[in-house]
């Protein structure tokens, strides 16, 4: 859709490109998506009682599941934990507009447009907001030695 709707116009010959190159932008965005919602949150599903007659209460659930995993390694425990919250500590520390792209965008998963419309703005402020807390992120965590 995006190949007939934006690039319609081009000649027949770079069309294959064009689509190859939508084609890997998709897929590597939905892959960065997916590994940003997978790293920091789990959906409620994942907290459902396995037996449906039993009554189910999340906040249960959700404070067992709080856990971490036993490994092998304490050391390495303790560092994810770390690294969540500094994570967590980064995004709030984001201005209000940025931190509210960020999250629609990449957890939310909601498109440029959708968050345009949500946010009140345009879809070039979307990207710049989107941007500039991808960048400030990845450079407080890499300032604090944290690489993802």
């Amino acid at each position: 859709m995006k190949l007939a709707e934006h690039y319609g116009h081009k000649p027949t010959d770079e069309l294959p490109l064009l689509f190859q190159r939508i084609l890997s932008n998709s897929i590597l965005d939905w892959f960065r998506r997916q590994k940003a919602r997978n790293a920091l949150f789990s959906p409620f599903s994942d907290f459902q009682s396995s037996s449906d007659d039993e009554e189910f209460d999340v906040l249960e659930t959700l404070s067992d599941s709080l856990q971490l995993p036993q490994v092998d390694n304490p050391e390495s425990s303790i560092q994810s934990r770390q690294t969540l919250i500094a994570i967590e500590a980064e995004l709030l520390s984001l201005p209000d507009r940025q931190r509210e792209a960020f999250l629609m965008r990449y957890w939310e998963d909601m498109n440029v447009a959708e968050t345009a419309v949500a946010m009140g703005c345009s879809e070039g402020s979307v990207k710049t907001h989107c941007s500039r807390a991808v960048h400030s992120l990845s450079n407080a965590l890499r300032s604090k030695g944290i690489m993802l």
